[in-house]
């Protein structure tokens, strides 16, 4: 169908779905997923073209994923435990119906039978299992990434032209992203020549925002700083300054074991409400749902853009990134929330 962002979709009906799948829930290794039911029938956009995506558990690479689309859906974690990843959910196009609004018609796509009897049940039920340790453990379409994609590599050019044609990023977002790939390239070429260049790169930071990859400031050997805001869902706060953060965090850029991922720096200095406060999350490699030892928080309209992610430039996938609450401030109702980076 090769779907654009933007376009109308369908989800189809439950019958419809049922006939896709094989016995195990799937079509082409992708799992249909048991809270995705409550879709059928209803109107959607596209939110983007997801003919890729990444690998951030095993390969830190891009992976190719046909027919795939991802709508502003985000999975509920109720089938799994209780799990706050939110991970945006993948939909094959044999999934929905392009509507056509002109005309205000569904243009009707013939069904891909697998000729397997798959029941709600059997999608139900594939979500979990127990192993020999007698644990629970899940499956869900972030556990079976590497089943439904294959590897993609980052110099395919195929991937760019579809990123543009449909929709996923424009020109300049390309363009940026290809200077700082070849700026990152020849950082780490062994050329000696890192510090020059982050310099030249910081210089023109109001092109494209400070240089994303420094090491953490904080003295080897000293714990952590730690800070309890008490965040609630809704409440409004600012994420402090790249440099101020940078003061939390070891020489792996990490506070407590949590990472600050370059991807989180566009943020920095910008206004957001408390979109939630993570505690539970299954674990994409172990498939056991872990607790964090301490909680994180998630932030609305904040999500991973790959600007800046090797190997992995422009994935669709839309990760929401963790903040440590060290990492923020709370701020007044009366605060004007800064502007969107663009996507």
């Amino acid at each position: 169908m090769k779907l654009r962002v933007g376009e109308s979709v369908e989800v189809r009906t439950k019958e419809e779905i049922l006939a896709t799948l094989d016995k195990n829930g799937r079509t082409e290794g992708l799992p249909f997923m048991p809270q995705m039911f409550q879709y059928c029938g209803q109107k959607f956009k596209v939110y983007k073209r997801a003919h890729k995506t990444c690998d951030f558990v095993y390969t830190a690479k891009s992976r190719w994923l046909p027919n795939g689309v991802h709508l502003d859906l985000r999975c509920d974690g109720v089938a799994y435990g209780g799990c706050q990843h939110a991970c945006l959910l993948y939909w094959k196009e044999a999934w929905l119906k392009r509507v056509d609004e002109n005309a205000s018609a569904l243009e009707q796509k013939p069904l891909v039978l697998n000729g397997n009897t798959c029941t709600e049940v059997d999608v139900s039920v594939g979500t979990s299992s127990v192993n020999e340790q007698n644990e629970v453990i899940y499956t869900c379409q972030g556990t079976e990434l590497l089943d439904f994609t294959k590897p993609l590599s980052w110099w395919d050019i195929r991937q760019y032209i579809e990123d543009y044609t449909s929709g996923n990023a424009s020109i300049n977002r390309l363009l940026r992203g290809f200077v700082y790939g070849m700026f990152s390239t020849i950082k780490n070429s062994g050329l000696k020549v890192g510090r020059p260049l982050v310099w030249f790169y910081d210089a023109f930071e109001i092109l494209w925002g400070p240089y994303p990859r420094r090491p953490g400031r904080k003295p080897q050997g000293q714990p952590a700083p730690t800070c309890s805001l008490n965040l609630r869902p809704g409440e409004l706060v600012r994420v402090k300054s790249y440099n101020e953060i940078l003061a939390t965090l070891n020489k792996e850029s990490k506070h407590r074991g949590l990472s600050f991922d370059a991807e989180m720096v566009p943020y920095c200095g910008r206004v957001f409400r408390v979109k939630a406060i993570v505690t539970t999350f299954l674990d994409e490699k172990t498939r056991k749902l872990t607790t964090v030892k301490t909680r994180c928080i998630t932030l609305e309209n904040v999500i991973c853009q790959a600007r800046y992610s090797n190997c992995r430039m422009i994935c669709p996938r839309s990760i929401l990134p963790w903040w440590r609450e060290i990492w923020l401030e709370r701020v007044s109702e009366g605060t004007q929330r800064a502007r969107q980076p663009e996507v």
